[in-house]
């Protein structure tokens, strides 16, 4: 079970609820399940147009379906501003479940979405992404992460989390933990959106990336000496992001040879140590 829900990232309604419930469905998928049902949780100003309304409730119910599971209902409240979001039951049988304790040293990591959500949904907001760059990112945070859990769940991997809140680095630390283990992350791997480093040199990061940063970054050695910017984009908290798997160097060669087949992307980004320490390359 899990639920999540937040504010307008993106101008368009419809867009808005779909990547709501796209993120609301991570959980579920990050965890090796399918999702069963969902509940809508809406709080929307009286004022708000029925047509602005209606265009949320109906792109969050065409990904609830794209996904498989059934729209049960929900509950919906007054507020001064929007917030939109879902609960999300789902299942997952014994021998396919994933953990985020369950990596181990010298397993390959690989990430399924580019970074950059938050700082150009942030962008966004401040009213200086163009057209396409709105696209780009939408889409993204649109995508379910079912074809990703799909290909892991298939080969056996035992260990994932999905890049929400806390950014790259912050779950990336939480598996780390969790698992008894160390982590190498090269930087030069990490896939981006393409107006990340733009909006990111802007400055534009949210609150949570500061967040993040103060948190996390007492734990990870800066070893090749990255640039605020660069390390700022490891803590940017991350909107419907990607799933974070922990592949055993024996599922390695399948893992890359099925992602194609399976409509998936995923970049190698670095992999579990033996040692406790959280390094960058």
């Amino acid at each position: 079970m899990t639920t999540d829900f937040f504010t307008p990232i993106v101008d368009d309604p419809a867009d808005y609820g779909a990547i709501a419930a796209a993120n609301a469905l991570s959980d579920v998928y990050a965890m090796g399940g399918l999702p069963l049902l969902a509940l809508n949780i809406a709080c929307l100003p009286p004022d708000l147009p029925l047509e602005i309304a209606q265009a949320i409730f109906k792109g969050g119910a065409e990904k609830i379906k794209e996904s498989g599971a059934v729209l049960a209902g929900g509950h919906s409240i007054q507020d001064k501003e929007p917030k939109f979001g879902y609960a999300v039951i789902g299942i997952a049988e014994h021998d396919q479940i994933m953990l985020k304790g369950a990596a181990k040293p010298g397993d390959k990591l690989f990430l399924t979405k580019p970074l950059g959500m938050g700082v150009v949904t942030t962008a966004i907001k401040q009213e200086k992404a163009n057209t396409e760059e709105i696209e780009e990112v939408t889409a993204w945070m649109k995508r379910l992460n079912l074809s990703a859990r799909n290909l892991a769940v298939n080969l056996g991997v035992k260990a994932c989390t999905d890049i929400t809140g806390f950014g790259l680095l912050g779950h990336l630390i939480e598996m780390a933990e969790a698992s008894g283990t160390g982590f190498v992350v090269n930087f030069g791997s990490i896939p981006f959106i393409s107006p990340a480093q733009k909006y990111g040199e802007m400055w534009t990061f949210s609150g949570g990336a500061y967040n993040n940063r103060e948190y996390f970054s007492k734990k990870v050695q800066n070893e090749v000496g990255l640039s605020e910017t660069d390390q700022m984009l490891l803590y940017d908290p991350q909107t419907s992001g990607g799933l974070l798997l922990a592949v055993p160097q024996d599922k390695l060669d399948s893992f890359q040879r099925e992602a194609p087949h399976m409509g998936v992307e995923a970049w190698q980004i670095g992999e579990m140590q033996t040692d406790h320490e959280f390094i960058l390359n």
